[in-house]
């Protein structure tokens, strides 16, 4: 009850909102790029899941900078 702060933390500012973005589209781009790099080897495939991974992840990655760091 007397606790009325926000759980919201602020948005990153100057270098470290670069840091978040590159945190972002790296992680995004390496989280699902081996998800389809997995599924190219599980399904015996030339590489299609570790294309369509990459570029979903770095969908993904795109998508979370412009909704966390508000640009």
């Amino acid at each position: 009850m007397a606790d009325d702060r926000s759980d919201k933390r602020p948005a990153p500012q100057g270098v470290d909102a670069g840091w978040a973005a590159v945190g972002y589209l790296l992680g995004g781009m390496a989280v699902w790029g081996g998800a389809g790099w997995l599924v190219d080897r599980w399904l015996d495939l030339p590489n299609v899941g570790l294309l369509i991974g990459l570029i979903g992840g770095t969908a993904a990655g795109v998508y979370l900078t412009m909704k966390r760091l508000g640009a």
